[in-house]
């Protein structure tokens, strides 16, 4: 009869220990972004509550992080040098998955809340990002690519950390403000958000995000994607007209 007990107690062992850990309840404020002609960017609003067990809030300080990132896509990144006077692209260095839009937001300094390899493992901060380099260029060489593309991507507002985005009230119910600027990419979003505590996740769920293109703009994407030879076709031609139309405008006066 021991024995008995000791084997059910061994097989209840893990849903225990699940049952101990604290969990995330988040939400989004829009599951899908409509680009239209008239789009300046939207605010995504990421809130939710931590469910701790038995309803006890521990005495240390628990931790939000949340992420919002993608899609991935393969990018180069060229270096340009002054080469006799004259600006040109020497260098370049392929990377296979760079995501087109990161925001990262957190309670505190990530510095503050995790370690390095912790941070590695889950992607947070943009010292941490997997961008997985294409080339066999020495490491030197694909750092400086790596810190290139970052700041590129900080610059059109693309890349984005901030160490104070996560209010928390009550230990229990957090909210975090992410601007998506206009010129995100159309895909398929991840927003993720972490429960740090003592320096490690304890918990963390993801909720996806639409962002897409309605209109005319739909139908410009579509046609480049889709007609890419009638696209350039039609569009070399529009440019021929409109130059041929200023030019004869610029005669008459």
């Amino acid at each position: 009869m021991r024995k008995l007990r000791a084997i059910i107690l061994l097989a209840s062992l893990p849903v225990m220990l699940a049952q101990a850990e604290p969990k995330l309840v988040p939400d989004v404020s829009q599951r899908e972004i409509e680009i239209r002609y008239s789009f300046t960017g939207a605010e995504l609003l990421l809130f939710g509550a931590i469910l701790y067990p038995g309803g006890r809030i521990p005495t240390g300080q628990a931790d939000i992080a949340v992420v919002v990132k993608g899609p991935t896509e393969p990018i180069v990144v060229r270096e340009k040098q002054k080469v006799a006077g004259i600006w040109m692209n020497v260098e370049s260095a392929r990377f296979r998955s760079a995501p087109a839009f990161y925001a990262v937001a957190s309670s505190r300094p990530l510095a503050e809340l995790i370690d390095e390899r912790m941070a590695s493992i889950y992607e947070l901060g943009l010292g941490n990002l997997q961008l997985s380099p294409g080339t066999g260029a020495p490491v030197d060489v694909q750092q400086r690519f790596e810190a290139g593309l970052l700041d590129l991507r900080r610059r059109s507002a693309l890349y984005v950390e901030n160490p104070k985005g996560v209010e928390i009230s009550e230990g229990v119910l957090y909210r975090a403000r992410v601007r998506i600027p206009a010129r995100v990419p159309v895909g398929t979003y991840t927003a993720e958000t972490f429960l740090i505590q003592d320096g490690r996740v304890v918990a963390g769920e993801v909720r996806e995000i639409k962002i897409h293109k309605l209109g005319f703009e739909r139908f410009v994407a579509m046609a480049a994607e889709r007609w890419s030879l009638a696209y350039g076709m039609v569009a070399v031609a529009i440019s021929i007209l409109l130059g041929w139309g200023g030019s004869a405008i610029y005669r008459r006066r």
